[in-house]
């Protein structure tokens, strides 16, 4: 008894503990940091454009200065006084994965770009550094913020867009927060709206570990209304005036279904608990993409919806990377020599930080695909956990950990075992 009454007291301690790090450093409130990504193949340049108070934190209260994934980016508060960080987290971008395309090599561009970091209270120094794909800093940026800062906007007091809860979660300080926001819905179509959140969502957590972990999440769905309906098409010539102006063709990608206005996006969920984004597009063509720490964007009306919106979230949520090649296509995205930071893909450069530890010491590494790649739930059981090409839009030399996969392909029900343990360590990390 005395050694449960002790053990319980620790417990407590450290929450106590944890509360008081937070506490000590931020008041309830988020920080919007507003910058602009600019540049090209090249040279690459970070701007600050602007900065909002939004009422409360919906973010971690603990293990702040800590990453669970090290995405493609990365931004830390820093105490002014003492230079200690105090607040850390990962990013991936679109700016980023552009100046991988070969217009990057001609063309200049820049890209909107919004993180949400706890209100500190008082001067921080913010520091955003943007990494290529072999995990070098190209570009970074520290600047001073001041609370009292009379420039500061102050959002999402007023005028709040109009949401609805579709999940509690048992503990709403310790949970992870999804919003769904409309695209491409007017007015009178916010009824199917709320039908394709609810079609999302159980699709979502139909899948393991969400399925088993569930009661830590809370989710909401934001009518955010647009003016006309659907969204956009350039290579048709088909442009709409939608709430965020998505479209296709994003990189002369006609499948790829992206948004470029990160402001919009935000200022339509300024006041809304939230953390992670799900953008539900009403449109009947295939697309989606997602975007780590930053959105996670389907289309709804497509028969192969509720598969998509479920891979893209393992891309914005859990940072997971794709695990399949275009074609005989290849794509210089992983350099065979670096070990890739997605939990999910490995070129073998530092395998034990990866599934090692999950691989029978009778399975050869690199694994050879089974000879009948049967997808039957009895034949999948039998599958083992190796490292097996392709991956990663790569052909040869980037490896994944299964046979198939939700990140693979539509068709597979599951996430592999590989990726259950990286959601499952990821929630763990937000809510333990």
């Amino acid at each position: 008894m005395k050694k449960l009454i002790f053990t319980l007291a620790l417990f407590w301690a450290g929450l106590w503990a944890f509360g008081q790090e937070f506490d000590r450093y931020f008041t309830d409130a988020t920080l919007r940091l507003d910058y602009s990504f600019a540049g090209n193949a090249i040279r690459q340049r970070i701007a600050v454009d602007e900065l909002s108070r939004i009422p409360r934190w919906y973010g971690k209260r603990k293990r702040l200065a800590e990453l669970p994934v090290e995405g493609n980016g990365q931004i830390t508060v820093f105490d002014k006084k003492t230079k200690k960080a105090i607040y850390r987290n990962s990013f991936s971008t679109l700016f980023q994965e552009w100046i991988t395309y070969d217009e990057a090599q001609t063309k200049t561009r820049a890209f909107e770009n919004v993180f949400l970091v706890p209100f500190p209270k008082d001067s921080v120094e913010i520091e955003i550094e943007l990494r290529n794909n072999k995990r070098e800093i190209v570009a970074s940026l520290k600047h001073l913020v001041v609370p009292t800062d009379i420039l500061i906007r102050r959002i999402g007091e007023q005028r709040v867009t109009p949401y609805e809860t579709l999940q509690q979660a048992v503990d709403t300080n310790r949970c992870i927060r999804i919003a769904y926001i409309a695209e491409g819905y007017k007015a009178e179509e916010m009824a199917s709206f709320i039908k394709d959140c609810r079609t999302a969502n159980e699709a979502l957590f139909a899948h393991e570990p969400f399925k088993s972990l569930r009661s830590k999440f809370h989710v909401v769905a934001v009518k955010s209304p647009s003016l006309d309906s659907g969204t956009s098409i350039p290579s048709k010539g088909i442009w709409k005036n939608t709430a965020l102006n998505s479209n296709f063709d994003t990189f002369y990608s006609s499948r790829y279904l992206t948004t470029l206005h990160l402001k919009r996006l935000h200022d339509w969920l300024a006041g809304v608990p939230y953390e992670h984004i799900i953008v539900l597009v009403n449109t009947e063509n295939y697309g989606g993409g997602g975007i780590l720490n930053s959105y996670n964007l389907s289309m709804t009306k497509h028969r192969l919806f509720k598969p998509v919106v479920v891979h893209e979230f393992g891309h914005s949520f859990a940072g997971l990377g794709d695990e399949y090649a275009y074609g005989q296509e290849e794509l210089s995205v992983y350099p065979k020599e670096i070990e890739p930071w997605e939990p999910n893909l490995t070129t073998l450069k530092n395998f034990n930080e990866k599934w090692a530890d999950m691989v029978d010491k009778h399975t050869p590494i690199p694994t050879p695909q089974p000879k009948d790649l049967d997808k039957s739930t009895a034949n999948t059981r039998q599958w083992k956990i190796g490292a097996y090409e392709p991956a990663g839009y790569s052909q040869k030399g980037v490896y994944r950990a299964y046979p198939d996969c939700r990140m693979r392909t539509n068709e597979n029900p599951e996430f592999c075992p590989v990726c259950r343990r990286a959601i499952q360590r990821l929630v763990e990390f937000y809510t333990d």
